[in-house]
């Protein structure tokens, strides 16, 4: 499989481009604040490096909404990226605008380069103001520590989630 990449940049006041990138194509989608689609995006991610067989995150791009659906088998992750006329309309009008397979481990990698990259440029403080809502540490590091919780150990659990038994 190959390299994914992931980029997450601000570039004016509430507004985020996230581009998308592997050896079978690119896209770039963009992002408003008005809702928490980087939150939605990285709480996906952990839920399939910890339970989940699927999930999905939204970004809503006014008027228009971009979704994210997963589906991991075993250790690989298929990935779609659509975009939907509006945020009520189901998956299947939407277009498919990307779509790949890649491992949950390099998923997870690609994510948190994205989120430790716009860290590293902007810093917590500038995130939240170039975004307009606060950088998503909680699901960075909840990412983070899923990624490095080994087989066999407990890992944790992510954000709104049951524990399971």
């Amino acid at each position: 499989m190959s390299r994914l990449t992931i980029t997450w940049t601000l570039r004016r006041h509430g507004w985020a481009f996230c581009k998308v990138a592997d050896d079978k194509g690119e896209v770039e989608v963009f992002a408003s604040y008005v809702t928490d689609g980087p939150e939605q995006f990285l709480h996906a991610v952990t839920r399939l490096a910890v339970t989940d067989t699927e999930a999905r995150a939204e970004f809503e791009g006014e008027p228009q909404v971009y979704r994210w659906l997963f589906r991991r088998k075993g250790a690989d992750v298929d990935i779609c990226l659509l975009r939907a006329d509006d945020s009520r309309k189901p998956d299947s009008s939407g277009v498919a605008l990307w779509s790949s397979r890649h491992t949950i481990t390099t998923l997870r990698r690609a994510a948190l380069r994205a989120f430790d990259q716009v860290a590293y440029e902007l810093g917590e403080d500038g995130y939240a103001s170039q975004w307009g809502r606060p950088f998503p540490r909680a699901e960075v590091e909840t990412l983070r520590t899923a990624l490095h919780a080994a087989p066999g150990q407990s890992r944790p659990q992510p954000k709104d989630s049951a524990p399971q038994a």
